[in-house]
């Protein structure tokens, strides 16, 4: 890849992308930002590519591995929201193509919703909206409404997020229980359970915040579901494949669950034009969101905030922290210096082949930096001066180099 100029590097953020992120990209020399309201696929999406340096998305745009593989200038992608499931992970690491996300911007955000969600349950607002609605009804009754206060938060899941909700929901007065398959120190009075059976058993409200995983598939199942208390409540607002929402459904109709409020589908609609079909549409019991967990002005601008500092610290000097498919390499400045990046296949003799050229070349070696991840490795070095006529040429013919970029001070 030839190295470029800020204002030769093209910037093309989709999906509506908040503003700051274009503020964030202008204020550090990049004039080449382009903003889209709506995702792009297939042949569109292909298209735009071609000359695209730094690609940032958020959920609908999908990136695959015939995109890559159809790109040469592509250098970094941002995923503009907590998930990455949108991009070929491995494939963008084989050509050479950090990816980075933002996984705590919108903790507070989805947060919040949930201990919404929780009070909106526990007092049966969905059915006495629903009633009113449809024909007026007037359901002015405190059977099976109750306070949060007293009740037990089962949360599945104890991250960022999780934490988050127990501490909003002490506050409420609510007794906090979580189960996490790694241990985690608890904060608060929040109490750990050893398995995810006990958790089940002991609470009056459940919510879910693990990662999409093989693990985490169908996690929650008609075997999960009848452990629950009689009258208990589900907040799903993790990923759609944890929750097997037929047999929650199930649940919801044989009244073994009072509510559900649910935020994530295993299918969801691609855009505006499309509908939701689930099994839980017309059941009166649950609340149902369009994936909104995260979606708050400030939750937005905070995710623009971080991930294009990320793909601007990437662009500027070579920094990977937070990448997550690459070697992660948190990089020093480089003002008296000039900053070569290498990215290889990760094998024998590599960082030898390297410095073998920066001898040929009489190059004095100020810093190296080395670090390998799922087959890939990254070294970056910093010589002291600048090496006239110093280019990815003499770097590019080594066996096994995937990239290479070449920074000036």
């Amino acid at each position: 890849m030839h190295s470029l100029s800020k204002d030769k590097i093209n910037v093309l953020l989709l999906e509506g992308v908040h503003q700051s992120a274009v503020e964030n990209f202008h204020a550090q020399g990049y004039k080449n930002v382009e903003l889209l309201p709506t995702a792009l696929q297939g042949e569109a999406l292909l298209e735009k590519l071609k000359n695209t340096h730094i690609l940032g998305i958020r959920s609908r745009t999908q990136v695959s591995q015939e995109a890559l593989s159809q790109t040469s200038k592509l250098m970094a992608i941002g995923c503009f929201c907590i998930g990455t499931n949108q991009v070929d992970l491995n494939a963008a690491a084989s050509h050479g193509i950090p990816v980075f996300n933002a996984p705590f911007s919108n903790t507070r955000s989805v947060a919040e919703l949930v201990i919404g969600e929780a009070i909106m349950l526990m007092r049966g607002i969905p059915q006495k909206n629903m009633a009113l609605h449809l024909d007026g009804t007037w359901l002015k009754t405190a059977e099976r409404s109750y306070e949060l206060r007293g009740k037990t938060l089962g949360i599945v899941g104890y991250g960022h997020i999780g934490m988050q909700v127990a501490q909003l929901a002490e506050n409420f007065g609510m007794n906090v229980i979580y189960y996490d398959i790694e241990s985690k120190l608890s904060m608060g009075n929040a109490r750990p359970c050893a398995t995810l059976d006990e958790l089940l058993t002991r609470s009056n409200i459940v919510t879910l915040h693990v990662p999409e995983t093989p693990e985490t598939q169908n996690m929650i199942t008609q075997k999960e579901i009848s452990q629950m208390l009689p009258g208990a409540c589900l907040i799903n607002a993790s990923r759609g494949t944890v929750v097997n929402i037929d047999d929650l459904a199930s649940a919801l109709e044989a009244k073994h669950l009072s509510g559900a409020a649910i935020d994530v589908f295993p299918q969801e609609p691609k855009g505006k034009d499309e509908k939701l079909t689930s099994a839980l549409r017309g059941i009166t019991q649950t609340l149902l969101t369009p994936h909104i967990g995260g979606s708050t002005k400030e939750a937005q601008a905070n995710i623009a905030v971080e991930v294009s500092e990320k793909l601007i610290k990437y662009s500027d000097n070579g920094s990977t922290t937070g990448a997550v498919n690459f070697p992660e390499v948190n990089l020093p400045p480089h003002p008296n210096s000039q900053r070569i990046l290498h990215i290889h296949q990760n094998k024998p003799g590599m960082l030898n082949a390297l410095n073998t050229v920066f001898g040929q070349l009489g190059a004095n070696i100020s810093g190296q930096y080395l670090q390998t991840k799922n087959g890939v490795g990254y070294v970056v070095t910093d010589i002291e001066s600048q090496q006239k006529g110093l280019n990815n040429s003499h770097f590019k013919n080594i066996e096994g180099t995937i990239k290479t970029r070449v920074l000036y001070a």
